[in-house]
């Protein structure tokens, strides 16, 4: 891809200036996508990493109880990994938050395909079966799970917001165990990293855009979250929000094409998975956006 003139973007008023900060827990999940599933999202102008067929997508599941506009719950739906010589960046298909502020900032100021979502919750305690040995060696190394008597499991059933209607993305069933103990060894070792990521080409930003996220956190591995898709039952709500979710009533094509993309981000929520990180006493630092890309006329807009 040729780089153009590097410019920072402007940020809403309500976030502040950045750098943005964000407090919190997530789990980190890649997944094996397929090549031609990836492709739909990414702009042309970029190339998949891809091998066999298949590139490295997933998502980010993330709470936080601490942001510029206080506690609220993320799904960053990963759809793969683009070259970005001599290094490479992630590229979402799909951001779904329960808060209006954050999915307008994300919107406006980072250029990212943000929705409105509700995410449901339910705890449910499970007898726990024997430690195996390779968990016994995972904990020996400070990244295995905790032992006790049972294993606490939480549902997260995500529904998307799209003007009066509300359609179910997935349920996540993650390890909600409680630490014991030595919280250190649990939560891993600390570690800072920096996770670039490409944006924009959107309706509500398209410039083609790059921004960084510096992590600290805790690290460990952990069992892959289990992903099931929406019940063929899922109905329709006619729940509305804040201007986030103002939109004109969909013609049948744009309608058609919308179903089509939210299949396809279910797609990638069901791909297999290959690694689990959890992250704890998460601090995340978004930069603000860098323009690489100018809008041309000829780019595709998505919502």
């Amino acid at each position: 891809m040729e780089t153009m003139e590097v410019k920072e973007t402007k940020a809403s008023s309500g976030y502040g200036k950045a750098p943005w900060v964000f407090k919190g827990s997530a789990l980190y999940q890649l997944h094996l996508v397929k090549a031609e599933t990836a492709r739909a999202f990414v702009p042309k102008e970029f190339r998949l990493v891809e091998a066999f067929g298949y590139t490295l997508g997933g998502f980010f599941l993330a709470s936080y109880d601490d942001s510029p506009v206080g506690n609220f719950d993320e799904l960053v739906v990963i759809a793969g990994i683009v070259w970005n010589p001599p290094t490479s960046c992630a590229w979402a298909a799909r951001v779904l938050v329960n808060s209006d502020e954050a999915c307008i900032h994300g919107r406006k100021d980072v250029g990212l395909p943000s929705q409105v979502a509700r995410f449901s919750k339910r705890i449910t305690a499970i007898p726990r079966q024997s430690k195996s040995k390779i968990n016994g060696f995972l904990n020996m190394i400070g990244v295995g799970t905790a032992v006790s008597s049972h294993k606490n499991h939480m549902d997260i059933q995500v529904t998307e917001f799209k003007g009066p209607a509300a359609t179910d993305i997935c349920t996540i069933n993650v390890d909600a165990a409680v630490p014991e103990l030595n919280f250190d060894k649990y939560s891993g070792p600390v570690i800072r990293m920096s996770l670039p990521s490409f944006s924009g080409r959107t309706e509500y930003n398209p410039h083609l855009l790059k921004y960084s996220c510096q992590i600290e956190c805790r690290i460990r591995a952990v069992q892959a979250a289990k992903v099931s898709g929406p019940s063929l039952t899922a109905k329709d709500d006619t729940e509305k929000s804040s201007d986030c979710q103002s939109f004109d009533m969909m013609d049948s094509t744009t309608r058609e094409i919308g179903e089509n993309e939210r299949n396809l981000i279910i797609s990638v929520m069901l791909s297999k998975p290959i690694l689990a990180l959890e992250f704890n006493c998460l601090k995340m630092q978004v930069d603000a956006p860098l323009v690489v890309s100018p809008f041309s006329k000829t780019t595709l807009k998505r919502s």
